[in-house]
């Protein structure tokens, strides 16, 4: 086992970054104290206004933590309402990478991510919307657009967009 990828439990340590697509004024400190609180340590995030919605805010947050802490952040940001974001979270050889999207209008979406960042669909998933499309209760275009989360990145695309003077990100890792 390699250790200097692992913490003592023997889980893996990964990547993702936090997207805080808009937020209002008054949450990002919350934010804030709330990330501090899954990743173990102060966080200070760079907010810079969204031009998308005039009076929010943006920011973004690359971390390094055991595999499962985007489900964790996740989960301590996804009950604020007018809050939107996104987490990623790099796959290692043990874990299947993720992609977390939330918007108020939507709630969660989560996808399963392979190694260059693809949705990965569970089969069980498929089948359960096959099912579902042969019973007429959806389309296939329907289906296969809710497994993708098609609603959710139509929704955050005009976020997504940095808008003047927002920090930079650099890539890890280009294929």
């Amino acid at each position: 086992m390699n250790t200097v990828n692992t913490v003592r439990t023997g889980t893996p340590m990964t990547r993702g970054v936090l997207f805080v697509h808009s937020a209002p004024s008054a949450l990002c400190a919350h934010i804030e104290w709330a990330a501090a609180g899954v990743l173990g340590g102060k966080v200070d995030l760079a907010w810079t206004p969204q031009p998308a919605e005039p009076g929010t805010h943006r920011a973004e947050l690359s971390w390094q933590a055991k595999a499962g802490t985007a489900a964790a952040l996740t989960s301590v940001l996804r009950g604020w309402d007018l809050l939107r974001f996104e987490i990623t979270e790099e796959p290692t050889a043990t874990s299947e990478g993720a992609r977390y999207s939330f918007t108020p209008r939507l709630g969660i979406f989560h996808a399963m991510t392979g190694l260059h960042g693809d949705v990965l669909i569970p089969e069980d998933r498929i089948r359960a919307f096959r099912v579902k499309a042969a019973q007429g209760d959806i389309s296939m275009d329907e289906a296969l657009d809710g497994l993708l989360g098609v609603k959710w990145d139509a929704e955050l695309e005009p976020f997504r967009q940095a808008g003047e003077g927002a920090p930079v990100r650099w890539l890890h890792q280009v294929i």
